[in-house]
């Protein structure tokens, strides 16, 4: 399943970037991208375990930048 979600306060480039390194080790994740320019979250995961590994990847989004939030 492949779904984007926007990204509100994601403040730098470098932290996108730490995000979609970290996002993409998450078991189950087939890809993902964040853009800090259009400020979205593009992840394709396993179907089955979409919400438990999408609120991971929020973990990781908050562990990286605090003030970032994934709008759901």
């Amino acid at each position: 399943m492949k779904k984007r979600f926007k990204l509100m306060d994601l403040d730098c480039a470098n932290c996108a970037a730490k995000m979609e390194d970290a996002i993409k080790r998450i078991e189950g994740v087939n890809s993902c991208t964040v853009s800090f320019m259009a400020q979205k979250l593009t992840l394709d995961a396993e179907d089955i375990r979409f919400d438990a590994i999408l609120q991971e990847a929020i973990k990781v989004c908050k562990r990286i930048e605090p003030d970032c939030t994934v709008i759901l």
